[in-house]
């Protein structure tokens, strides 16, 4: 599938889209303090561009976006910044539920629904239940997500399922990973320069390109995303294979 963008009075096509992005959404803190602004207005501002990361991947033919919005290892950070952020992200629920649902998008939760409040745990539940039947692109939401979590989770759903080891194979595995369902992560965006996975889809992001970008994400928008799909347009995944010249 190919798309086209308009930077700077040429068009340029992109030849290979990738049916899945996963982003890790980095930089909000410092964006907000090289502004003199607190944490949370940076965290607030980075909810806000999700809506345009959304439609612009729409627009270039993208079909699941996944994005790392809260790591197991956040509980971890100043306790107010983390209240905030779970206020934040009801805030961002309730107002952004209907118009996602409108627009066709699927909502899913990838993580641990424990340890959130149980008003939190419903509107989440109820957003996934309310969007499950749209096609138009599916939003994975990694919120109390940790990869090396999701793994312990997956091994203990299949021992409590009784499944033979000689039966374990990677495609049944995939199965009792969070993200059953979705393909593995063609292409992992990381805002902010840094250049780690962060415990983030460690199962499926084992053959997915990397692109990295010192652009916080907040400041990520649609040219900065059509530069990452440029880049992965000109790469070559041969998945452990050699390719024939």
């Amino acid at each position: 599938m190919a798309a086209t963008v308009e930077p700077a009075n040429e068009t340029l096509e992109l030849t290979h889209i990738p049916a899945h992005i996963a982003i890790i959404m980095d930089g909000n803190g410092r964006w907000a303090q090289a502004r003199g602004m607190p944490r949370l207005m940076g965290h607030r501002a980075g909810v806000e561009n999700i809506r345009r990361i959304l439609n612009a991947a729409v627009e270039f033919g993208i079909q699941y976006l996944t994005i790392y919005a809260f790591s197991t290892e956040n509980w971890n950070r100043p306790l107010d910044e983390v209240r905030g952020l779970m206020t934040i992200l009801e805030q961002t629920i309730q107002r952004e539920t209907p118009e996602l649902h409108k627009n066709g998008v699927r909502i899913r939760h990838v993580g641990r629904l424990t340890g959130l409040s149980p008003k939190l745990q419903k509107m989440i539940r109820s957003a996934v239940a309310q969007t499950a039947n749209n096609t138009r692109l599916t939003l994975n939401v990694a919120f109390n997500y940790g990869g090396r979590a999701e793994i312990i989770d997956a091994v203990k759903k299949i021992i409590a399922d009784d499944i033979p080891a000689d039966q374990i194979t990677e495609e049944l595995f995939a199965r009792y990973l969070y993200t059953d369902g979705t393909p593995d992560p063609d292409l992992v965006v990381r805002t902010a320069g840094e250049m780690r996975l962060s415990n983030y889809l460690i199962w499926q992001a084992a053959y997915a390109e990397y692109y990295a970008t010192p652009i916080y994400w907040p400041d990520f928008g649609k040219p900065e995303l059509y530069d990452a799909l440029r880049v992965y347009s000109s790469r070559e995944r041969r998945f452990g294979k050699v390719l024939k010249p």
